[in-house]
């Protein structure tokens, strides 16, 4: 039986949140903030594990997906499913704590649709975090990984479809992770005496998580740590014209290279082990892009 490459379940849902409804949902974050909203110098989204960040934004107002028109909630332990509002040591910015992923059943165009809202904000600089196994067999549990580069073995993107007001229809991904961005992340790095490693995220779609034959597999293609989201995000935000940068905090080593199962229990430890270098980090950046935009 011929079998179509593009099926049903493939297709963009008609009703898939796009640049109108982030320009409203946009509008709707601004009045629930009121006069504690300022155009942010940057995006963040935070991955597992590393939602401590949010802790620390003042003035902030917490407004949950489910209130943000187009967003579904969170449904994963270790992300708080809310948008975020105020100022990180003074610089304005707006957080995702928590974002949608594919594995939990989501339209690519949905898992990139809060990017779009953060550029609706006016952010001009997506900057990802999310946890990630390390397949690079000098990484170690709770080392922070700079994406230089990124695999989409997902096999999906967000930006099938109708092409949406304000996206490059071709985004050129020749740089999905801006240089001038990374190396700000590694000055901030080398001041705070973190070790910041560089390497290539490999994403795939999940839940599961890999087989020790393909760990070998994507040690093979080129891939420094594994993981399940991030991608998507990126592809629209490079189609909006934004700058990204992403970190990985390796929370394992893949299955294969340790004899230590793996759960997203010990994600979160690890997570909640690295949370002062991450926050260090991150306060440090977003205070250099402040002074850059001076």
């Amino acid at each position: 039986m011929n079998m179509p490459f593009r099926t049903a379940a493939m297709a963009v849902p008609s009703d898939a949140p796009g640049a109108h409804e982030a320009g409203l949902a946009a509008d709707a974050i601004r009045r629930r903030a009121g006069d504690r909203f300022a155009r942010p110098v940057c995006g963040i989204v935070l991955g597992s594990g590393l939602g401590g960040l949010a802790l620390q934004v003042k003035d902030a107002v917490h407004i949950p997906f489910a209130d943000v028109p187009g967003f579904p909630a969170a449904t994963v332990s270790g992300h708080a499913g809310q948008v975020i509002v105020g100022r990180l040591d003074e610089v304005p910015v707006v957080m995702l704590a928590g974002r949608l992923h594919l594995y939990e059943g989501h339209a690519p165009a949905i898992a990139g649709y809060p990017v779009r809202v953060l550029h609706a904000l006016g952010a001009p600089v997506y900057l990802a975090s999310n946890a990630a196994g390390g397949i690079n067999r000098t990484f170690a549990p709770g080392d922070l990984m700079l994406v230089a580069d990124h695999i989409n073995l997902m096999f999906r993107n967000p930006l099938h479809g109708p092409v949406q007001p304000g996206d490059e229809r071709f985004p050129d991904m020749a740089e999905p992770y801006d240089a001038g961005l990374r190396a700000a992340l590694h000055r901030v790095a080398h001041a705070l005496g973190i070790d910041l490693k560089d390497g290539v995220y490999m994403g795939l779609l999940g839940p599961t998580y890999e087989t020790p034959a393909e760990v070998r597999m994507l040690e093979k293609f080129g891939a420094d740590a594994v993981g399940m989201s991030t991608v998507p995000e990126v592809v629209v935000a490079r189609a909006l014209g934004m700058r990204v940068a992403a970190i990985s905090l390796i929370t394992n080593k893949a299955a294969g290279l340790s004899p230590a199962p793996l759960d997203h229990a010990e994600v979160l430890q690890v997570g909640r082990e690295a949370a002062e270098r991450f926050q260090q980090l991150v306060t440090g950046f977003v205070k250099e892009l402040a002074t850059a935009g001076d």
